[in-house]
């Protein structure tokens, strides 16, 4: 093998290295890409800040305050993905919890499984914490309300075409009563064409 032979198929391999390299550019957090047609943190931020907002200027808020003379305190339940894909329901329940507490309109309590973790906190207190310092058992604060819902899709596809159709429910239970004192809905559809969609 010659040396110009040798050199050009070495150069060669370099270039298809280099042409194989990952490249990664950073983006805003609140800018919209959406490369799949899937649910994304997007439709994440925009669904719970609309629902939430719909929420809080309901007719339910200022009844409670004008009877109570206080802001209700509000939970997060359980939110089911009924949808046809993978949802990070985890992150979807984040974004409506930021959303509820910086409204300042209502009072927030830690779901159950923080309440674990702060309870043993507080066992763990009470056997190493000084008097001066522990925090005693039986001070939390229960919720007036708690908030539940899902999501639901519907996808109609044909060949190379998809119109994805996401459907979030969500409902604020008194837990007095078991009254439903509100009760909301956000509806997307998408529209994604190309020859790589997933079903």
């Amino acid at each position: 093998m010659t040396l110009l032979l040798k050199n050009t198929l070495i150069m060669a391999l370099l270039i298809a290295l280099v042409g194989c390299g990952t490249k990664v550019t950073r983006k805003s957090v609140d800018e919209t890409i959406d490369l799949s047609g899937a649910w994304n943190d997007t439709d994440s931020r925009q669904v719970s800040a609309e629902m939430i907002d719909d929420m809080l200027e309901q007719r339910w808020l200022r009844v409670y305050k004008k009877k109570h003379k206080k802001a209700p305190t509000v939970i997060v339940g359980r939110i089911r993905n009924r949808s046809h894909e993978h949802i990070n329901v985890k992150t979807f329940i984040s974004d409506i919890e930021r959303a509820v507490i910086n409204s300042g309109e209502v009072e927030f309590v830690a779901s159950s499984d923080e309440r674990g973790e702060i309870r043993g906190e507080r066992m763990d207190q009470d056997l190493h914490a000084s008097a001066k310092t522990r925090k005693a058992m039986g001070q939390e604060v229960g919720a007036d309300f708690m908030l539940q819902g899902q999501i639901n899709t519907i996808v109609d596809a044909h060949k190379k075409t998809q119109v994805r159709y996401y459907q979030v429910d969500l409902t604020l239970i008194s837990l007095r009563d078991n009254r439903k004192v509100w009760v909301g809905q956000k509806k997307i559809k998408k529209l994604v064409e190309g020859a790589n969609i997933r079903p």
